[in-house]
């Protein structure tokens, strides 16, 4: 038993890894292809528009294939698109790509999970497995740093790619070894697929990432091309709709959303969401501000996956215990906001790294603690034969949430770092008597490294610059952990102050789903 589960979370593991692998370098990834950070971005949110759109479609093939084809078929195909993502430089061709790669995740999800759920009978397997692949998806974006930091100083991003190729031949050599070609369901005929649905939730999906990872580069609507993308996602959005509302067998069942529970479980998996990617402001400090390395960054975010592991098995033991959900979601957005504090106050010019330690483990047990909880309340909270639909759901509010995040993080490293950025250099005229001295000073120090007389005003003025870019860029960062850090008040406070919350116990069923 304890090998089928060790060898099912190998299966599971590349195609994590993939998920979040661009954002490991960003600037080494658009360096590579020849595009814009946002485009790096925005294949990040294709492959989850791959991955969120494909999950209902999907179990018709899982229904159909046994389980040893079923799995040799999608791990090859991730396997062919990883080595097409190592020789494309084409932008268009490693999204089409990407949104492939998301597809093969929700099959190799699927696969994994439930192979090891139908093992799990008791409530305590179920309880560590949701724990263990949850644990697994947060830690993905620290893990992925820490693995390839020092690979890419000595090779070109897309040496990554081909990284990944080669982790899939351990789970498909496992696998051919100890896996028979049985069925883990009655075979359903690939009749009646609906693909129209696919392709209307994958066009939605992929067209809201678009503006929402491009929205405040081009002004938002006031962009022609960007109105044409609204206009066109809402199209996409109401068709999909009506046809699930005429639809004999609909892709999702919207009756779901008469149950309160699943409506406000819902809303803190959205919230949890924001608050897990306000790391990747801290992680631009770490770098751009301090001037940490990449591979330095990469270790401390370690204590960050430290306290996700803590968090999960913290969490494992009270859904086990059949604590309150109130009680956990307390603990968890209670670290969260201790977290914000205190990298409120530590955002200056000047820190050691030892001081971050702790904020990040806090992050990460906040993290920890609320994820699996969350998704298993949500499922919870609705009848047996919606239980597809609702982890489906949940799905969909995680990319939504990670979508949202990006929004905000463009918004603020934009728009709202120009401002503090413009209203600092307003400050900068001849009669402030803090200017003057800080010029010279700055030139004296240029002309004792050498550098020329007459190179010496310019070289002052553009240092002079870049300090008050810093400036900016730390009060974005601060004016963002503020706007968070009251989301998370209003948050536990909402649930502090929700009497129901109090008595609601998450409890497995034998039908529960593997979770995606």
């Amino acid at each position: 038993m304890w090998l089928i589960r060790i060898t099912m979370f190998i299966v599971i593991l590349p195609s994590l890894v993939l998920f979040f692998l661009p954002l490991c370098n960003v600037t080494a990834a658009a360096g590579y292809y020849g595009i814009e950070p946002a485009d790096v971005q925005y294949s990040v949110l294709v492959y989850y528009a791959g991955y969120t759109s494909f999950f209902s479609l999907e179990k018709r093939f899982f229904r159909y294939l046994a389980t040893r084809e079923y799995f040799f078929i999608f791990t090859i195909l991730q396997v062919i698109t990883s080595f097409a993502c190592y020789e494309t430089h084409s932008l268009l061709i490693l999204l089409i790509l990407r949104f492939i790669q998301g597809m093969g995740m929700t099959s190799t999800a699927n696969l994994g999970m439930s192979i090891i759920f139908n093992r799990s009978k008791s409530e305590r397997g179920r309880a560590v497995s949701y724990s263990v692949f949850f644990g697994m998806l947060v830690c993905m974006i620290p893990f992925n740093n820490f693995i390839t930091a020092d690979l890419l100083d000595a090779f070109n991003f897309n040496v990554i790619y081909k990284g990944a190729m080669f982790s899939y031949l351990p789970s498909l050599i496992l696998l051919g070894l100890i896996m028979n070609n049985v069925r883990l369901n009655i075979r359903f005929p690939l009749y009646l697929l609906d693909w129209p649905s696919f392709i209307c939730y994958g066009c939605f999906l992929c067209s809201l990432a678009y503006l929402f990872v491009y929205g405040q580069e081009r002004y938002w609507l006031s962009d022609p091309r960007m109105l044409c993308v609204a206009i066109f996602a809402v199209f996409m959005l109401l068709t999909f709709i009506i046809r699930q509302t005429v639809l004999k067998r609909p892709y999702f069942k919207l009756q779901v959303f008469k149950h309160l529970n699943f409506i406000l479980g819902g809303a803190v998996l959205f919230v949890l969401y924001l608050c897990r990617f306000t790391l990747n402001f801290s992680t631009a400090f770490f770098s751009g501000v301090l001037g940490f390395d990449p591979a330095h960054v990469s270790y401390m975010n370690l204590f960050n996956i430290a306290g996700i592991v803590l968090g999960v098995i913290i969490s494992c033991v009270y859904l086990l215990q059949h604590r309150p959900i109130r009680l956990i979601w307390l603990y968890g957005f209670l670290s969260l906001l201790i977290f914000h504090v205190i990298m409120y106050f530590l955002f200056s010019t000047a820190g050691e790294p030892f001081s971050y330690f702790l904020p990040l483990f806090l992050h990460g047990l906040g993290v920890g603690l609320l994820i699996s909880p969350t998704i298993i309340f949500m499922v919870s909270a609705v009848p047996a034969k919606m239980v597809d639909t609702a982890a489906g759901i949940c799905l969909f509010v995680r990319c939504l949430g990670f979508y949202s995040s990006i929004a905000l993080i463009n918004h603020f490293d934009l728009l709202n770092k120009n401002t503090h950025l413009n209203a600092l250099k307003e400050q900068l005229t001849a009669i402030n008597p803090m200017i003057k001295p800080a010029i010279i000073k700055q030139s004296k120090a240029l002309i004792n490294h050498g550098i020329l007389k007459k190179q010496v005003p310019g070289a002052a003025n553009r240092l002079l610059i870049k300090q008050l870019t810093i400036q900016a860029q730390l009060r974005s960062a601060m004016d963002y952990y503020v706007l968070i850090g009251w989301l998370l008040v209003a948050t536990l406070i909402t649930i502090a102050l929700f009497p129901y919350l109090s008595k609601t116990v998450v409890r497995f069923r034998k039908n529960q789903p593997a979770p995606f």
